[in-house]
């Protein structure tokens, strides 16, 4: 059994909130396994994030340079050189903090890797540094979230993708930052979105017993469970009132909600029945 599955969530929020104040890096925390950023810097795994979205969108069949933005790298920023191997001529990758290792070991074994696959990886012969590494994939890396977004040239990307990352944007941030997704898009652009609405706490739904004005606050937001809870068909009426095509390719729902709607902050057991069942779900958001 897994040790994990034995920790009550409320013990879990109550620990995360604690650990979180202690003055470590981000690096400390991830290799103890308490707080972690995705694996991405695992090289089969960034490939495969990449690959499902870029065949969803039909960009392999293009096969022309296009430039591309992706939202919540996470541990590591290896989608630039995946990028770059397939076409890209710009890369932006935008977070909300500093998260990518600076190992320039795990470039190296993402460059091994597409090479294994006859891909022409970049050259990162000599490099020294991550702004080396960027500079070769010609990628653009910036922590400043919403602000990060806000600088990136209106209708300049084709292709933009997250992988579970748009349920952790701050709940008051979403539209906005939905906004100026769809503002750097260019014309006939394509975004693609994995979104896990599971809480991250033991994947249900006891996240939403907490009510919003202690959820909300930045304590809770920065210890490392914090998802924005907003449900499936709240986001897309965020999607489309930003300007976007909506197309909901895959949704993963239970059978019935797994957490009882009755334990819930009475804000959210007003929500219809259906909000409560979706786990996750895949979007593909078109720029007309």
């Amino acid at each position: 059994m897994n040790l994990k599955s034995l920790v009550p969530w409320h013990a879990r929020v109550v620990g995360k909130v604690v650990l979180s104040r202690v003055p470590a890096g981000y690096g400390v925390w991830r290799r103890l396994h308490l707080f972690s950023h995705g694996l991405m810097h695992e090289p089969s795994y960034a490939y495969q994030v990449f690959d499902h979205h870029f065949r969803r969108t039909r960009f392999a069949d293009e096969r022309g340079p296009f430039v591309a933005l992706e939202l919540g790298p996470g541990d590591s920023v290896v989608s630039a050189v995946i990028a770059a191997a397939h076409g890209a001529r710009r890369v932006y990758l935008v977070d909300a903090g500093p998260f990518a290792t600076r190992d320039l070991s795990a470039y190296a074994r993402m460059c091994d890797f597409l090479a294994a696959k006859g891909a022409s990886a970049p050259d990162l012969a000599g490099v020294v540094n991550l702004a080396d590494v960027l500079e070769r994939c010609h990628a653009q890396y910036d922590t400043r979230g919403l602000e990060s977004l806000r600088q990136i040239p209106t209708a300049s990307v084709d292709l933009s993708w997250s992988q579970a990352v748009l349920e952790h944007i701050r709940r008051d941030e979403f539209a906005e930052t939905m906004r100026e997704l769809r503002r750097v898009m260019r014309p006939g652009g394509i975004s693609s979105h994995v979104i896990d609405l599971k809480d991250h706490l033991g994947g249900a739904l006891n996240n939403m017993r907490i009510p919003s004005r202690w959820w909300e606050r930045d304590w809770m937001a920065r210890s490392g469970f914090y998802t924005n809870r907003l449900r499936m068909s709240e986001m897309l009426d965020v999607f489309r009132g930003a300007g976007f095509d909506v197309q909901v390719d895959e949704v993963h729902r239970w059978d019935a909600p797994p957490t009882p709607v009755k334990v819930m902050a009475s804000e959210f057991r007003t929500l219809p029945c259906d909000d409560f069942l979706v786990k996750e779900f895949t979007v593909t958001l078109r720029c007309p």
